[in-house]
């Protein structure tokens, strides 16, 4: 989907730097690519780009002005699809760093990327807050504020599928830019067993199930990594529809929730 410039001058990230302007499209070849090596139909989505996409392209948008994404991890991811953006379609990127905190593992960075499609609006906001750790401080613990949960007890929801990961799954799915997700030794050093996934590839899950059921217009999800998701887990899928409307979905692994979202809208 991208190629990263290989003259590009890394910076520290701070308040109020702003992405310089991009362009961009999520092709229907690398849709259909990346999904078929997860395991999701690629029909899910027809001819609307998956939303998840565009985490990892707001990472990418932060590496090509400047700001490394090697082993940072990802810890909440704020998106909301304002209209459906398509394939094959030439998308503006508009970015900025909000926030930088430092924090006992090193530094919490929030930021805010707006996707703006051919009409000249914006189609798609996606906030992340990520953790940029320090090496010197490897052993200390603690990225800042943790938001409270949002499944509780994630063997009271539905199961709506399994989830398996393999090396070959994930590194099949995207095999450069950040290598805590595809190198054993670069994800030793992070302070894991193994490579982990990287965040968009979980989402990818839960955006193809609220798909398949409701082919929304419009959805507003605020998604938590809680714990890794290594290249060899086994998950599974389940959502809060308790209430009779898709309140929570998340992926489980152990019974304890990995990746979960709280879903605020579906239209």
């Amino acid at each position: 989907m991208w190629e990263q410039s290989p003259d590009i001058e890394w910076i520290a990230p701070y308040k109020g730097f702003a992405y310089r302007p991009q362009t961009t499209m999520v092709p229907r070849a690398e849709q259909e690519r990346a999904l078929s090596v997860c395991g999701i139909d690629p029909a899910d989505f027809g001819n609307v780009a998956d939303p998840s996409f565009f985490i990892g392209i707001a990472i990418h948008a932060g590496v090509e002005s400047g700001i490394t994404a090697d082993g940072n991890v990802n810890m909440v991811q704020h998106l909301v699809q304002h209209r459906p953006l398509k394939v094959d379609t030439d998308i503006q990127i508009a970015g900025r760093v909000t926030d930088v905190e430092d924090v006992p593992r090193g530094q919490a960075v929030t930021s805010q990327v707006d996707f703006t499609g051919p009409d000249g609006d914006v189609a798609l906001t996606a906030k992340r807050r990520s953790l940029r750790p320090d090496p010197a401080k490897s052993g200390a613990r603690g990225a800042g504020d943790r938001p409270p949960p949002v499944v509780e007890d994630s063997a009271a929801l539905r199961d709506i599928g399994d989830v398996e990961m393999t090396p070959e799954r994930v590194t099949g799915y995207r095999s450069t830019g950040n290598p805590i997700h595809y190198d054993p030794a670069a994800a030793k050093a992070g302070g894991f067993r193994a490579p982990i996934i990287g965040g968009g590839m979980g989402v990818h899950y839960l955006a193809a199930a609220i798909w398949r059921e409701f082919k929304p217009q419009s959805v507003d999800l605020d998604i938590y990594f809680r714990r890794p998701i290594f290249w060899d887990d086994q998950l599974k899928l389940r959502v809060d529809d308790r209430g009779g409307t898709w309140q929570a979905i998340c992926l489980a692994k152990d019974g304890k929730v990995a990746t979960e979202a709280r879903i605020n809208h579906i239209g």
